[in-house]
């Protein structure tokens, strides 16, 4: 009896001495992390590698672990890590977080980067408690998010470039590269002639710019002539010009002097000349009758005129 009952004692001891290592195990745990920064990030994408216990880099550097991962009920394309890290890490605005793989072993951690000297820390409680360090997509894991939509394109690239590829539009294709070869082999053959256009083209090409040199210099020597000369023509002509406006101005005044008399003479001198021409063509007019008659017979025209004899039928003319 006394033996079992010190076998007894023997394991409640025991098994009290366990019960309380780990109890002050998991107390110890507990007082160790709570100073911890804890944060929230959130993943658009597939976190493949990543588990709870993880660990967390800051630029290379180990600061921390995964403590949970959780899908979001709402929006479960978004998945909610949270992690721990030591409290004198500084996590400041600008730091952001990206799934990193390790090596080749498929395991991956969360690697923190872009706090910049200066900036304030993340503070500002996200919706489950903590603040939030934005995530980003890295170079792999960007690859790897878009591989189903790349390959996808790939296989509508391939369809597209078989039904391109077809046997009329290869036939097609084979053709043009026959003519292809058959123009080839033309410029070949003519390649003197066309040596022969390039270099005539090249002596035209000399000959037009030795006449544009030629036309700059005329320009020129036209500016000149119209700077040196044009001014003395143009102050020239400037001043006849003015001299012409006076004229004018001259002559409008003696018009308006003028047009008095010419009034005058269109209603009163006028008339009275055309009676005086009427009555000198009716004065000629008996004086050609005049004349005439002076022609006739001038003593008669003078005297009066000669009587005739008076005519008797039956008294006979004598002989003469």
């Amino acid at each position: 009896m006394e033996t079992r009952s010190n076998y007894a004692i023997v394991g409640a001891v025991v098994v009290a001495l366990v019960i309380a290592m780990f109890a002050g195990v998991i107390w110890l745990s507990r007082y160790s992390g709570s100073d911890n920064q804890h944060f929230d990030i959130f993943f658009k994408q597939s976190i493949n590698g990543l588990a709870v216990g993880s660990p967390v880099a800051f630029n290379g550097v180990p600061v921390g672990k995964i403590e949970e991962i959780k899908l979001l009920p709402e929006t479960p394309q978004f998945v909610r890590v949270r992690i721990s890290i030591a409290e004198d890490v500084p996590v400041l605005k600008g730091t952001t977080a990206v799934v990193e793989g390790v090596g080749f072993t498929g395991v991956s951690q969360i690697a923190l980067s872009g706090a910049m000297q200066g900036a304030t820390k993340i503070v500002e409680i996200g919706p489950y408690g903590v603040p939030v360090i934005p995530s980003r997509v890295g170079g792999f894991g960007a690859l790897l998010a878009n591989a189903p939509e790349l390959l996808n394109n790939v296989s509508k690239l391939t369809e597209r470039l078989a039904e391109v590829l077809d046997t009329e539009n290869r036939n097609s294709i084979a053709g043009i590269l026959h003519n292809v070869d058959r123009a080839t082999g033309v410029l070949a053959d003519r390649a003197p002639e066309i040596a022969q256009t390039i270099a005539e083209a090249r002596n035209m090409l000399v000959a037009a710019t030795a006449t544009l040199q030629k036309i700059d210099r005329l320009a020129g020597d036209t500016d000149a002539l119209l700077t040196s000369d044009g001014k003395p023509l143009l102050a020239d002509l400037r001043t006849a010009i003015k001299t012409a406006e006076a004229t004018l101005q001259r002559v409008d005044e003696l018009a308006r002097a003028a047009r008095p008399g010419l009034e005058t003479l269109s209603t009163e001198t006028l008339p009275e000349t055309n009676r005086l021409i009427r009555d000198l063509r009716e004065l000629t007019g008996s004086l050609g009758a005049v004349a005439a008659k002076l022609d006739e017979d001038p003593a008669g025209a003078l005297l009066g005129g000669r009587p005739l004899p008076d005519y008797d039928p039956k008294k006979p003319e004598t002989a003469k």
